[in-house]
């Protein structure tokens, strides 16, 4: 599945949510929320299965080592970790002037990205 977001969905979507617990939820409209529950990219960075950002490092050198598979450079290495994980479920996010971030379907499901499933 893919979810295609402008940079500013992407910033409207980051500041729906919180983090918790280590825990990322959707905040309701008219409850206040401690400014240590903030989420950014970077904290949004931290949920995600696999990222290609150009704001935040994803590392997909070490992704790919941690899935034991090798690549001859970094598009290569980047489209296989995004196959492996999308083989899995996984949701593909297209963040505009950003890249391509992956996340489980359960996640982008609770976050409101997908409609709830069954």
């Amino acid at each position: 599945m893919d979810v295609h977001l402008s940079e500013q969905q992407w910033q409207a979507f980051l500041a729906g949510l919180y983090e918790r617990d280590d825990r990322l939820e959707r905040r309701e409209p008219g409850v206040e929320y401690p400014l240590d529950e903030k989420v950014d990219a970077y904290i949004f960075s931290g949920h995600a299965e696999a990222l290609n950002s150009e704001d935040i490092d994803g590392d997909v050198w070490g992704t790919l080592e941690d899935l034991e598979m090798e690549a001859a450079d970094e598009d290569s290495a980047w489209a296989l970790i995004r196959d492996f994980y999308l083989e899995r479920g996984c949701v593909l996010m297209h963040i505009e002037h950003d890249g391509e971030w992956i996340i489980s379907e359960a996640l982008a499901r609770r976050l409101g990205l997908l409609p709830a499933g069954d």
